[in-house]
């Protein structure tokens, strides 16, 4: 299939990097979200994204001008149907993505292919509610979206070569690199990232280090651009809390067990950079840590 247009279901941290990328790219972008306020933030961020990337000299302002005017937003999700792939980039929730399936079906062209954003989420049993298996896959993008290179594409049991082929098609327009993944709790990327991540919150549970030593000791011990607790933050404690709850009730092993500590702060609602609170405390100038 030739994709032209693509329909993103979910205007936050994900959706709205998706629209940003693909409209670039040229495709015609409906992006939607239950909430307008959503929308308009989502709206205001891309431009302001792409005005970096003016700045920067990543792209002209007549690219920047071109990709505003191929996005258009909806709060009906109904109007996604024509579109010839859709992303869902909503809550890493099951139940709210079936629901958004669910209504999405009695709107859908018969050849537009299904996709969902899922960092964790079985491929294969989101498909199988759909009337459309063959034309359903997993495509996760990584976060930040504009920055990131990688996209992970994620085959269910029933998704058949055309769909690949096209999903594999949109990430060589975008520019990115795909990595395909068999249908796995978490697949590549999180399988491998969210054990070490939880790992660090154990080493900071059991008195091992604090936030700060944590963080330093990988930074320049292992030369990772951000510490395992400062990218908990950034990722979403509550996003990482998803993730290892799918790793061991999808693996049942225990080395997936998510720490308590890690579950407390989520049930503090303190989830990090999004509500200010993490590991760190992001309400004054700088990052301080909560422990």
């Amino acid at each position: 299939m030739d994709i032209r247009s693509i329909g993103i279901v979910g205007a936050g941290q994900m959706g709205n990097g998706i629209a940003h990328v693909t409209a670039l790219a040229g495709y015609d972008v409906t992006l939607t979200d239950v909430s307008a306020d959503a929308l308009e933030a989502a709206t205001a961020l891309i431009a302001k994204n792409m005005d970096r990337q003016v700045t920067r000299e990543k792209i002209t302002t007549g690219d920047r001008d071109a990709a505003l005017a191929r996005i258009r937003t909806t709060q009906d999700l109904a109007e996604l149907g024509p579109s010839n792939l859709i992303i869902e980039a909503a809550t890493e929730r099951e139940d709210i993505k079936d629901a958004i399936f669910a209504e999405l079906g009695p709107a859908l062209s018969p050849d537009t292919i299904l996709t969902s954003n899922t960092s964790s989420i079985s491929i294969t049993r989101l498909a199988s509610r759909t009337d459309r298996p063959e034309r359903f896959m997993g495509f996760h993008f990584m976060n930040p979206v504009p920055v990131m290179q990688l996209v992970e594409l994620i085959r269910g049991i029933a998704t058949d070569e055309a769909t690949y082929k096209a999903c594999y098609a949109v990430v060589e327009k975008l520019g990115k690199t795909a990595a395909t993944a068999e249908d796995f709790p978490a697949f590549i990327v999180n399988r491998i990232l969210m054990p070490m991540i939880n790992e660090a919150v154990y080493t900071l549970y059991e008195g091992v280090g604090t936030v700060t030593s944590i963080d330093t000791s990988m930074k320049l011990g292992a030369n990772h651009p951000m510490g395992p607790l400062e990218l908990a933050d950034f990722i979403g404690l509550d996003t990482c809390l998803a993730i290892m709850n799918v790793l061991h009730d999808g693996l049942a092993d225990t080395k997936y067990r998510p720490c308590p500590l890690l579950v407390k702060y989520v049930e503090a609602g303190w989830l990090g950079r999004k509500t200010q609170r993490g590991f760190y405390d992001y309400r004054g100038e700088a990052p301080v840590p909560t422990r």
